[in-house]
C-alpha cells in the first residue's frame, strides 16, 4: 500500500484525507492511503518518516511549511524561490519539496484579474503567503505585506487608510483570521473604501463566505474563496507524486 498523507498542527480543519479518499474512490485507486498525521512539534517529521517506510508523499499546511524545510534533502526551484513547501514526494531515499500553493493560487486567480488590479495587498506573512508572493511577481503585479505587528516591508493594518485601498484593489487573505469557528473575525482593514473595482481572495475556505468576503461582496467588490486553490494544488501534488510533472 502507498502511503501519502498530511503534515501540520492542528489538524481537525483539513480536507485533505476527504478530498484524496474520495479520489481512490472514484478513479478506483485501490494501493494507496491518505492519512493525517498531526505533528506537536516539526522534528517529529523525521520520526514519522522512519515509522512509515512506505511513504510516498505528504502535503505540508500550518504552521510548518517553512519549518520542515531544514529536514528535506531537496528542493524544486520553484519551492526554492517561494521559501515555502507545501508537497513532499520520496524519491530514491530523498525527501523533494515542492510548492503546489503557487500553482493552484495562479489558476484560480488569473481568470478573476482585471486591467486595473496593478496592485495588491497580501494580509498575513506565513508559508501560505509567501506562494501569493511569488505568483503576483511572476503576474507583475504590485504587493504590499500587511502583519499585525510593523516588521521591516511589512505596514500594519491601522496604517492602512482610504489612498492605501483605493490604490491596492487587489486584497488576499493568506491568514486564518475568519477560519472556522471564529467565523465573526475579519482582517481590520477600512472595508468601507471598498468597491466594485475591488477582488477580495481569501485563501479560508470554510466558511465558504468568510466575514471579509462578505464585506467586500455587500460593497460590490469580486469575492473569491480560497476551495478551487485547494483542488487545484491537491491534484498538483497528485500529479508531482506521480512524475506526471516534474
Amino acid at each position: 500500500m502507498k502511503q501519502f498523507g498530511l503534515i501540520g498542527f492542528p489538524l481537525s480543519h483539513s480536507f485533505s484525507k476527504g478530498y484524496f479518499t474520495d479520489k481512490f474512490i472514484n478513479e478506483q485507486i485501490h494501493d494507496c492511503a491518505y492519512d493525517v498525521f498531526p505533528l506537536a512539534k516539526i522534528e517529529d517529521f523525521l520520526s514519522l518518516c522512519e515509522e512509515r517506510n512506505n511513504l510516498q508523499g505528504l502535503n505540508v499546511t500550518i504552521p510548518y511549511k517553512q519549518a520542515v524545510i531544514p529536514f528535506l534533502d531537496e528542493l524544486d526551484s520553484e519551492a526554492a524561490a517561494i521559501g515555502a513547501v507545501n508537497t513532499i514526494k520520496f524519491s530514491q531515499g530523498k525527501k523533494i519539496g515542492y510548492n503546489s500553493d503557487c500553482y493552484g493560487f495562479e489558476m484560480s486567480l488569473q481568470p478573476l484579474l482585471q486591467a486595473h488590479h496593478t496592485a495588491a495587498l497580501i494580509m498575513g506573512t506565513g508559508g501560505a503567503s509567501k506562494a501569493v508572493e511569488y505568483v503576483l511577481q511572476k503576474l507583475g503585479i504590485a504587493f504590499q505585506y500587511v502583519s499585525r505587528t510593523k516588521q521591516e516591508n511589512v505596514i500594519t493594518y491601522a496604517e492602512i487608510d482610504k489612498t492605501i485601498m483605493q490604490h491596492y484593489t487587489l486584497i488576499v487573505n493568506t491568514s486564518p483570521v475568519g477560519m472556522y469557528p471564529n467565523v465573526d473575525a475579519a482582517p481590520e482593514i477600512p472595508y468601507e473604501y471598498i468597491d466594485k473595482q475591488h477582488l477580495l481572495y481569501d485563501l479560508v475556505y470554510n466558511p465558504a463566505e468568510t466575514r471579509f468576503l462578505y464585506e467586500g461582496k455587500i460593497r460590490g467588490a469580486q469575492i473569491k474563496n480560497g476551495l478551487e486553490m485547494l483542488h487545484l494544488q491537491a491534484e498538483r501534488s497528485w500529479q508531482i507524486w506521480n512524475d506526471i510533472v516534474q
